[in-house]
């Protein structure tokens, strides 16, 4: 009788425990997703430092976007919405491209300061990076998607197409960037 193979957490030699993925999977969510809900609070409502809606939306348009004020609602919206959905693991694919999106907006932004701090794009590259990975791997089974039952098992398709959402929405809105 052939081997069938184990769906199991228990871990065989060689092989890690699921636990030890979905647990990976929570820390990286919540980690990520936290940061990114902030920094969408100090977009909108001028927590942890930030600039508020005015502020913000005078940077948007020093950054050549128009209507700064409308552009910095939709990045805190999208950075608040996408970051807490991820930590949660909430429509984790949709969270993951609403953050993809927005930071591939804010790498084009601080491109020609190189890619190293303190003027570089490595930070908005790893977040962005962070929130595509877990958009094509799913959330783990420690996340609310679990109990949603068109996203109960996780497919690659639904993350190479949020992805391609996040990217395609991103590039429309840095069309209209001067």
């Amino acid at each position: 009788m052939p081997a069938t193979p184990r769906t199991t957490s228990s871990p065989q030699p060689g092989n890690p425990s699921l636990r030890a993925y979905d647990g990976g999977l929570l820390l990286l969510r919540l980690v990520l997703g936290l940061t990114v809900a902030a920094h969408g609070a100090q977009k909108l409502f001028g927590w942890f430092g930030g600039g508020g809606i005015e502020g913000t939306g005078q940077f948007f348009e020093m950054s050549g976007y128009p209507s700064g004020e409308a552009m910095a609602v939709i990045a805190g919206l999208s950075e608040i919405l996408g970051g807490l959905g991820l930590a949660l693991g909430l429509l984790t694919p949709l969270a993951g491209a609403a953050v993809f999106g927005t930071l591939v907006n804010a790498v084009a932004v601080k491109w020609g300061g190189g890619f190293f701090a303190p003027e570089g794009v490595e930070y908005e590259v790893l977040l962005a990076a962070g929130a595509a990975a877990l958009a094509l791997t799913g959330p783990g089974r420690i996340a609310v998607d679990r109990f949603l039952p068109w996203l109960r098992a996780h497919r690659l398709a639904y993350g190479v197409a949020a992805v391609t959402l996040g990217a395609v929405s991103a590039g429309l809105v840095l069309l209209i960037r001067n």
